[in-house]
């Protein structure tokens, strides 16, 4: 079982110093992979609903800082020299295309091929309306892509032609290092497992029981029948819905019995006596 730390970039981890003793510490422990969280804005008022908790409404509030992923993986790729770099997951569809090509294969080359990009579609309408981008179309833009950048990566000149994205005769340097870059799908939805089994290298499930992982990763596993794979082909990563680190063994072999291979922990359940991650913006 890889172990791994989720929601890395949030609080206290966002300052310079936190971040330097955390993730150092995490590379020379032995943490498989650091995971970051993503959004652009917070809106003040929303009425989308959050689907990783029963209030519908994200924990914390509007002050908390929430860094850019790739920036803030960046810098720690620079003071790390072992631990993999994961998206967890970045908002592909509120993305340019080919900036997200360039920034991604950027990011891997420079850290020695570690990226692991973690993507999603997202839950918040009023972050896409923000932005100026369809909500309605962020699944056919995220399946066009991945398609796109997929090429980008690893062909010298590129022509996509989609109905969201469409480019003539470009070239993007330099590659990633990987070949394939590492591209895990997340969600809790039939649409993520269809886009996990059609795209994805891995499939990182959406918190939640252990009956509606089972349930998922059983949607996986046909999902990956229709294109010709075996859901064995993708890398699952899973959060274990007890608390972890008062039986660590017990969420191993529970998730390891369910074919999970990665085990997701939350940043704020392991920081050390004396930093308490969430109270300064609550």
């Amino acid at each position: 079982m890889k172990i791994a730390i989720a929601g890395a970039n949030t609080a206290p981890f966002v300052e310079p110093d936190s971040t330097r003793e955390f993730v150092t510490a995490a590379d020379e422990a032995g943490i498989e992979s650091i995971w970051t969280v993503e959004h652009v804005i917070w809106p003040t008022e929303y009425g989308s609903t959050y689907p990783y908790h029963s209030s519908g409404k994200m924990p914390g509030s509007h002050v908390v800082p929430i860094p850019d992923p790739l920036m803030w993986l960046a810098w720690v790729a620079g003071i790390t020299s072992r631990v993999r770099l994961g998206t967890g997951v970045l908002i592909m569809p509120q993305r340019n295309p080919l900036l997200l090509a360039k920034e991604v294969a950027t990011l891997d080359a420079m850290s020695g091929g570690r990226l692991e990009l973690g993507v999603g579609v997202g839950w918040l309408r009023e972050e896409y309306d923000a932005i100026g981008e369809d909500f309605s179309t962020r699944g056919k833009k995220a399946d066009e892509m991945l398609e796109a950048m997929g090429a980008l990566w690893t062909e010298e000149s590129v022509t996509y032609r989609g109905d969201l994205v469409s480019f003539e005769s470009v070239a993007t340097n330099p590659k990633p290092v990987q070949s394939p870059l590492p591209v895990v799908v997340g969600g809790k939805s039939r649409a993520a497992a269809r886009r996990a089994a059609r795209f994805g290298t891995g499939f990182f499930v959406g918190p939640g029981s252990l009956d509606e992982l089972e349930s998922l990763l059983g949607v996986v596993a046909e999902e990956c029948e229709k294109v010709g794979r075996s859901i064995d082909e993708l890398e699952i990563s899973s959060a274990w819905p007890g608390r972890v680190m008062e039986d660590p063994g017990r969420a191993i072999e529970e998730l390891s019995a369910r074919g999970v291979d990665r085990m997701m922990v939350d940043a704020f359940r392991i920081v050390r006596s004396g930093l308490d991650p969430l109270l300064p913006y609550l």
